[in-house]
């Protein structure tokens, strides 16, 4: 058992893209940030899965500093409001993010034991994901730097694998790490389900800071020399750490297993048995995902007949399949994906060559998220624009002008308070006003439910970086 007074600090590791789900994740908005598989999104889950227990302290998270308003907003959706959330200015793996939050961990606990886990990951069943927590934890105190492996079901190709040791005690769960092995392939694969000696590697960490920091030192000094420059050189953004991008930058990008966990002398595995999946294809997200009785996945606007095996979404347009099998089709509303789920894994391709040509729908999607909430373009023409724009219940834009052009604002639903120069004006539902070229204004939701408007742009240039900024409640000045 945990005692109460050494709690375990839960590290959300938050800075993936999560390009093979794409079209629907994306850079701008992660997979971690979207409700693949129930109500909650997937950061809200695994923040959820260590909360209310005495066995660990409030969370610790890591993340890409463009997805900071959007965090912090999920979180105190799902009712955790005291995370320290520290930002990454560039992505770098998971070993310097570790190393960061091990070293933060330590001001407050030097003997912190800190669980380090991805935020993109779905575990089924939480009860044994806490078992082999409090499993794994005697060996992180005594300087272990715990892995938790999970029992393969299936020869899977796309994960990587651990094989175990002998027992680090009687009837225990926790082995040695006997070493690491790459995605096999099929052959292979089944060879090691065969085996029983081999586990999929979950990229979930139990460590003790103090020997975590240790062993870097000795395996990848650079990137803890890394961490200590961004932290030491960090700055206060309101609620957040923002680590000094300078210093961070200079760390080398790699992964905890490269730079220490295949080094190690030190590694120990959990053979856990809660479901577990890194959600890291449409496959893998079929594979979780409830199925009607001829194995579809059907999400949103869809129909289908005399269709097998499918993963069919429909975000946008309808989504109609007939005589298809083992295919996916997602649909948003300005990209439809059609692939089968052999070849998923290469979706991250396109992706690739879509960032190639610059085309906005490899890292941006149709909804455009602020820390206020969210603007969709509706159309577009020459010298005009028309938004929607969704003010979240409290929220307001910067106080602001523009110097290429005019704003026309009509609310659909809610109330809005608009600031125009030196006036203050109350908008309700279908009311309207004009914000003229050049004039000092600020939109604002004073009400309990989003206020939504239409926005109508008319002017030289219509670019998002015609904006001056005079105050701001989210530090953007």
């Amino acid at each position: 058992m945990i005692p109460t007074n050494k709690p375990i600090v839960p590290v959300l590791l938050s800075g993936g893209t999560g390009s093979r789900l794409w079209p629907l994740s994306r850079e701008a908005y992660p997979k971690q940030l979207l409700s693949l598989l129930g109500e909650k999104t997937l950061l809200q889950q695994t923040a959820l899965r260590t909360s209310d227990n005495a066995m660990f302290t409030s969370p610790m998270v890591v993340a890409n500093a463009e997805h900071r308003f959007a965090i912090g907003e999920q979180l105190r959706e799902a009712g955790i409001d005291d995370a320290r959330i520290i930002l990454e200015p560039i992505g770098r793996n998971t070993a310097p993010a570790v190393a960061v939050a091990a070293l933060v961990a330590m001001e407050r606990d030097p003997d912190a034991i800190i669980l380090a886990t991805p935020v993109d990951h779905w575990i089924g069943n939480r009860a044994a994901f806490l078992e082999a927590v409090e499993a794994g934890w005697q060996a992180a105190q005594d300087g272990k730097l715990v892995l938790f492996g999970v029992r393969p079901t299936h020869p899977a190709t796309g994960f990587g694998y651990i094989r175990t040791g002998k027992e680090l005690s009687k009837d225990s769960a926790v082995h040695a790490v006997a070493g690491f092995v790459e995605k096999p392939d099929a052959v292979t694969a089944e060879q090691y389900l065969t085996s029983g000696d081999y586990v999929w590697n979950s990229g979930i960490f139990l460590l003790p800071a103090r020997q975590f920091i240790k062993e870097l030192q000795g395996h990848a000094p650079e990137v803890l020399a890394a961490a200590r420059d961004a932290i030491a050189d960090a700055t206060t953004d309101l609620d957040f750490l923002r680590l000094d991008e300078a210093a961070f930058g200079c760390s080398p990008s790699i992964s905890i297993d490269y730079a220490v966990m295949e080094h190690t002398e030190q590694g120990a595995v959990v053979v856990a048995d809660f479901e577990w999946n890194d959600i890291g294809s449409w496959s893998a997200l079929w594979s979780v995902a409830a199925k009607n009785p001829a194995e579809n996945v059907e999400i949103g606007d869809v129909i289908s007949e005399d269709s097998k095996g499918c993963y069919l979404r429909g975000e946008g347009p309808l989504v109609a399949a007939l005589g298809v099998e083992n295919l996916v089709i997602t649909a948003t509303p300005d990209v439809v994906l059609v692939t089968t789920r052999g070849r998923d894994q290469d979706v991250g391709k396109l992706v690739r060559r879509l960032k190639a040509n610059g085309h906005q729908s490899a890292t941006q999607t149709p909804n455009v998220h602020r820390p206020w909430g969210y603007y969709q373009s509706i159309h577009a023409g020459e010298r005009f624009q028309v938004k929607r724009i969704t003010v979240n219940p409290g929220a307001k834009l910067s106080l602001q002008k523009h110097y290429h052009r005019a704003e026309h604002w009509v609310v659909v639903n809610g109330t809005a308070i608009v600031t125009r120069d030196d006036e203050e004006i109350l908008l309700r539902e279908n009311e309207s006003i004009f914000v003229p070229l050049g004039c000092m204004h600020r939109l604002e939701n004073p009400g309990r439910v989003p206020l939504n408007l239409i926005e109508v742009q008319s002017g030289a240039y219509l670019g998002e970086d015609d904006i001056v900024r005079v105050q701001d409640i989210y530090a953007r000045v």
